[in-house]
């Protein structure tokens, strides 16, 4: 039986730099309609958050978006030339998360449209509560738009629950759209020891 080619084979996730925001806002713009500036994210990196880029990595060029979609592999415009069988590498997906005192936030975690839906956001989301178990964390917390479908669909599935509602806590073209709260336990309490009996 052929296995089923697994588009996230090849997902390198490293922390972000500077160097990257210029691919980082590509995606950013490509994924929303009211995308962050590269004012946040600069602010985001000098104030010590966790920023992290994923990066897929191909021999095939054209299997990665900036080829063939208007932006090369550094999120530039698309020359158009490729050179087959070269390795190349693409952002596809970028996440910034603070650290507090025994808590977490996501505030931002976001995927190229073309490659939603294969496993990319699940893996960034979990590198990111990796990273917020190791440094302690009890909780996690995370806004997200009420109509987003797909991301409400992750998170429930990763375990997150809705805790609150944010009225009007994002813009959207016809004025303002609420956000769920959702909130995760990272360290469950131990299992107490059974009586002797």
């Amino acid at each position: 039986m052929k296995r089923p080619v697994t588009k996230t084979r090849g997902l390198r996730l490293r922390p972000m730099t500077e160097a990257d925001l210029a691919s980082v806002l590509a995606v950013e713009q490509a994924a929303y309609a009211f995308p962050w500036s590269r004012q946040i994210f600069t602010d985001c990196l000098e104030a010590g958050y966790s920023c992290w880029v994923g990066e897929l990595a191909a021999t095939n060029p054209g299997a990665l978006p900036g080829s063939g979609c208007g932006l090369d592999p550094s999120g530039m415009p698309d020359s158009g030339l490729t050179l087959p069988e070269a390795r190349v590498s693409s952002l596809v997906t970028h996440g910034v998360m603070g650290m507090g005192v025994d808590e977490c936030q996501i505030f931002n975690l976001c995927v190229h449209p073309q490659w939603q839906g294969q496993g990319i956001g699940r893996a960034m989301l979990r590198h990111l509560l990796q990273i917020a178990r190791r440094r302690g964390a009890k909780t996690a917390f995370l806004e997200v738009r009420v109509s987003n479908a797909r991301a409400l669909a992750l998170y429930r599935s990763e375990g997150f629950c809705e805790v609150g509602l944010r009225r009007g806590y994002y813009p959207a073209s016809g004025g303002r759209e609420d956000a769920w709260v959702m909130a995760l336990e990272l360290m469950q309490p131990a299992t107490p020891s059974p009586p002797f009996p």
